[in-house]
């Protein structure tokens, strides 16, 4: 619908890393020439960069940018964390989908360079009744953290009250695919209590004055916190609507040239801009 609307010059999404891998070859086909995508939750790797990339951009052309870092940065950081949190023989779980696999691969990775040993690794099924005979095989391995790749709506919750029914206390952490409040509401709050989570990106209380002002701006509005992706839905929009006030011209081509090359722009996130490849530099 994007392509075939000759009004559309910048597409903002998508929020999950399967999607995007659907909609940049779409994208990148439209004529007269691709249609610019800036995505402001998309973390795969191998969107930007890697072996396989080449196959997202039958153009020839890149039109594909995000403003936070992919799950190399994301999961070489928890395997740190972990490490420094204590953790020695750490469970890896993932949903098995393009984003939560990825990040839980990265962690994998990098788990034994900061000295973790990786006790076992599965992948469930989302519309799964229940994990309890996952839970027992975990239980078995004794371990001192579960790490799960992958997202709240693919039954996290039930995921850790099942972990917590088995007895086992080991701390449990995960990516940004679980910090938010549905998560929370999911396992119930006496059972989340404790839970780690990252984020590719700065925490609210680390950004410039732009961003703690979008926060409280936010709060004003909306009478409550912002979820973790709100802020870099923020900065998307305001690159992209930045980037079509400097073209000043309905030119999918020159929008999305303009949009790579971004450079020192200035927004919620801090001072930052696109590489070569329509990554961050702010990381």
């Amino acid at each position: 619908k994007a392509v075939a609307d000759p009004d559309a010059m910048v597409y903002i999404g998508t929020f999950n890393s399967g999607a995007a891998r659907v909609s940049i070859p779409i994208l990148n086909q439209a004529q007269p020439g691709p249609l610019v995508m800036v995505s402001p939750a998309n973390t795969a790797v191998d969107l930007t960069k890697g072996a396989d990339t080449a196959k997202y951009y039958p153009s020839g052309k890149r039109n594909y940018t995000r403003v936070v870092a992919a799950d190399d940065f994301q999961g070489a950081f928890a395997a740190k964390w972990a490490a420094k949190l204590g953790a020695k023989n750490v469970y890896i779980l993932d949903d098995t989908e393009v984003y939560g696999k990825g990040v839980a691969d990265q962690f994998q990775k990098n788990a034994e360079a900061d000295g973790l040993k990786v006790a076992g690794r599965d992948g469930i099924d989302g519309k799964a009744a229940d994990y309890k005979a996952l839970a027992t095989k975990i239980a078995g391995t004794n371990p001192d953290m579960i790490y799960y790749g992958g997202i709240t709506q693919n039954n996290a919750g039930q995921l850790l009250k099942d972990i917590r029914a088995a007895g086992i206390k080991a701390p449990f952490m995960g990516p940004d695919g679980i910090l938010e409040q549905a998560f929370i509401d999911a396992a119930g709050a006496d059972v989340a209590e404790g839970t780690y989570a990252t984020i590719a990106g700065a925490p609210f209380d680390k950004l410039p004055e732009k961003g703690k002002k979008f926060y409280d701006d936010y709060q004003k509005k909306y009478n409550g916190k912002p979820e973790a992706y709100a802020i870099y839905g923020f900065e998307a929009a305001s690159v992209a609507i930045a980037t079509l006030s400097k073209v000043c011209k309905k030119d999918r081509a020159a929008v999305n040239d303009a949009l790579f090359g971004t450079k020192d722009f200035e927004g919620v996130l801090g001072k930052w801009s696109f590489d070569e490849n329509g990554d961050t530099t702010l990381i």
